[in-house]
């Protein structure tokens, strides 16, 4: 056995082109970690032209997220069966349509509609990527190495979204911040076409539509019924549409289980270091995204910053968690999985316990301070969890496997907006609006910016008041939300730490 069967594994290995694909594919990541970054920096302005409610605004938020979630499943699934490489172009070209509709969306409604169709183009994306990587590196150290690329690009999207978005919003109108996936989207399907290999699942069955809609109906109704219970109470509308939502769950699991070829083969969760990877990314993106869906507006609304400046002002978490990105297989191999995910994980959780201490002029030291921590923590972990996430499965099951990861991902950030930015949110609105103010009290308290775009047409004594109330609350409400954060992460730190005992990444192909 062998010199041939030796060979015959290393052949693979050794893909001529297989890093100029990787760039291709990370520009894809590039693509969805710009839009979802630039939204923040652009959400004062588009409050101000589309006059959002507060619970319209959230939607705005986490729409995508909850589309996109609900979607990733099928459409792994999907990749597996059609080709991921066919799946991710036809997936680039809508998402870069459809941006152009976010671009000129003339309604809060039309927003929302809009960001649901940009979530159905992005679920074909990030599991496709994933995958490919898996199937263009066979050779674990380096894909270890090209899943830490893909984290960083992911991680660059986000300083990227920032600085550029900050410079459109200071030159053109809001809407310019979604078409900058255009030429984005442009040289990833020109160059995509001749530089990525096609994969898929030789044997993969059909495609249950039944179990489709279960999983997006699952997914949505849960979501929607913690968002709305988190922000306004327990209501019978509420509660019908969790449990609509558990029991589409339920019957997903269920079929997936009775299904000769299952749209999500179910055992994969029986690996402890696939579904304790799953977990910790799942906690983790709760902790954190709510906080930094808000961390904008507190920048440019609450200090006074500039798009631009504020957008800077948040590299520290990009290059934190580029740095560690690349650097977190290594250290994974050297100390344990356990330690780094953990580690990392923990490292979040105390950064994000500082902000319990957010003060409406605290100093940026402290607050870049804080973002690079995060940055690092967040790149240890992402990184180490896609790679175990990974390597845990046969490389016909990559697109499933990416898929629940990048699941994972994405109803962490829904959840983390719903229900943090709910909480901040429901702290907001308890501020005392000042007397002189008395006539503009539904629009100061629907959202901070709806405060800004009021104190305009008030007396300066008066405006500065309702400015000084309205920030000290949506700062007291940050405090709170970043509490529930930390503790989450720390939850995620404890949990990782036990689940992942005696995961370690592979050295050879042999011993995948």
């Amino acid at each position: 056995m062998s010199a041939k069967l030796t060979e015959r594994e290393a052949a693979p290995q050794l893909r001529p082109g297989r890093w100029l694909a990787l760039a291709v594919l990370v520009l894809a990541v590039l693509l969805v970690a710009v839009d979802a970054t630039v939204l923040g920096l652009a959400t004062p302005y588009l409050s101000e032209d589309l006059r959002p409610s507060s619970t319209q605004l959230l939607w705005i938020g986490d729409v995508y997220s909850f589309v996109i979630a609900g979607l990733l499943v099928s459409m792994g699934s999907l990749g597996d069966r059609v080709g991921r490489k066919k799946l991710l172009l036809w997936g680039s070209v809508a998402f870069g349509a459809v941006s152009v509709l976010n671009a000129y969306a003339d309604s809060p409604e039309m927003m929302i509609a809009a960001r649901a169709l940009l979530g159905v183009a992005g679920a074909t994306l990030m599991p496709a990527t994933l995958a490919l990587i898996r199937n263009l590196f066979h050779d674990p150290r380096e894909r270890s190495l090209a899943v830490g690329i893909w984290g960083a690009t992911a991680s660059a999207g986000a300083a990227v979204g920032p600085v550029v978005g900050g410079f459109l919003l200071e030159h053109f109108w809001w809407g310019s911040v979604f078409l900058i996936n255009l030429p984005v989207m442009a040289v990833l399907v020109l160059v995509g076409v001749r530089l990525l290999p096609e994969s898929r699942d030789p044997a993969p069955g059909p495609w249950d539509l039944l179990s489709v809609a279960l999983s997006l109906v699952g997914v949505v109704a849960v979501v929607y019924g913690v968002k709305e219970a988190a922000a306004y109470g327990m209501r019978w509308d509420v509660a019908a549409a969790g449990a609509v939502g558990a029991g589409a769950l339920l019957w997903f699991v269920r079929r997936q289980l009775t299904l000769p070829v299952p749209l999500l083969d179910m055992r994969l969760f029986r690996h402890r270091g696939f579904s304790g990877a799953i977990l910790a990314d799942l906690l983790t993106i709760l902790g954190l995204s709510g906080l930094i869906f808000f961390l904008s507006q507190f920048l440019q609304l609450v200090q006074g910053r500039e798009p631009l400046e504020a957008g800077l002002a948040e590299l520290p978490a990009a290059i934190g968690a580029v740095t560690a990105g690349l650097v977190a297989g290594t250290a994974a191999r050297r100390f344990s999985v356990r330690a780094v995910v953990a580690g990392g994980l923990a490292a979040v959780g105390l950064a994000l316990a500082a902000l319990a201490w957010l003060e409406t002029g605290t100093g940026y030291p402290v607050l870049g301070s804080v973002l690079l921590v995060v940055g690092v923590g967040a790149g240890f972990s992402f990184t180490v969890t896609a790679d175990v996430i990974l390597s845990s499965v046969p490389k016909e099951q990559a697109g499933a496997a990416s898929a629940v990861s990048e699941t994972a991902y994405e109803l962490g950030a829904a959840l983390g907006i719903a229900v943090l930015g709910s909480i901040v949110t429901g702290v907001y609105r308890d501020f005392t609006v000042p007397a002189g103010a008395a006539g503009v009290t539904g629009d100061a308290h629907d959202s901070l910016g709806g405060a800004v775009e009021s104190s305009a047409g008030l007396p300066a004594p008066v405006a500065a008041d309702l400015l000084d109330s309205a920030r000290e609350a949506f700062v007291e409400g940050l405090r709170s939300a970043a509490v529930v954060g930390a503790s989450v992460l720390l939850v995620a730190a404890v949990a990782a730490w036990f689940l992942l005992r005696g995961q370690r990444l592979a050295d050879s192909a042999h011993e995948e």
